[in-house]
């Protein structure tokens, strides 16, 4: 059985484009929810028109984690807002991340982040080409070393 990390539907965004296609996007708080890992999840872009790339905030709650996963053919990149957390892919020594740091995830890698601190962990989640449910896998064990090819 397949089980659905986002709602369905289309996000509700305010939406400006002009005549060469530019856009402003203003996603609406309400469409947050929480992904089969509680994590709760604001897609800010991802749409039909621009297969390239997504970009969606991620927030954890004090002790959550996310579950060891890997995204087949997609690479993503984590930018840390908020909070602190510890980070695990590939074969990296576990790290420990805050506001400003970048995490770079090649498509295929395991990948798991924690939040260590006593408030919410906010980080955007940049996908490249745009995040699909269907390329998402969790893995039954966190490894430090475990990379699977795309």
């Amino acid at each position: 059985m397949t089980r659905r990390l986002r709602p369905a539907g289309p996000p509700r965004h305010a939406v400006q484009t002009g005549p060469e296609g530019e856009s402003i996007c203003r996603p609406a708080e309400d469409d947050e929810f929480a992904s089969r890992e509680n994590v709760r999840i604001l897609e800010s872009w991802n749409t039909e028109t621009d297969r390239e790339l997504s970009i969606a905030r991620a927030r954890l709650g004090p002790g959550d984690a996310t579950e060891s996963h890997y995204l087949e053919g997609i690479t993503e990149r984590y930018l840390v807002i908020q909070g602190t957390g510890m980070v695990r892919i590939g074969t990296l020594p576990p790290a420990e991340v805050g506001p400003g740091d970048v995490v770079f995830i090649p498509a295929g890698v395991v990948q798991q982040i924690t939040n260590t601190g006593s408030e919410d962990l906010v980080f955007y989640c940049i996908c490249t080409p745009a995040f699909e449910e269907d390329r998402y896998s969790g893995v039954t064990r966190p490894s430090q070393d475990e990379s699977i090819d795309p």
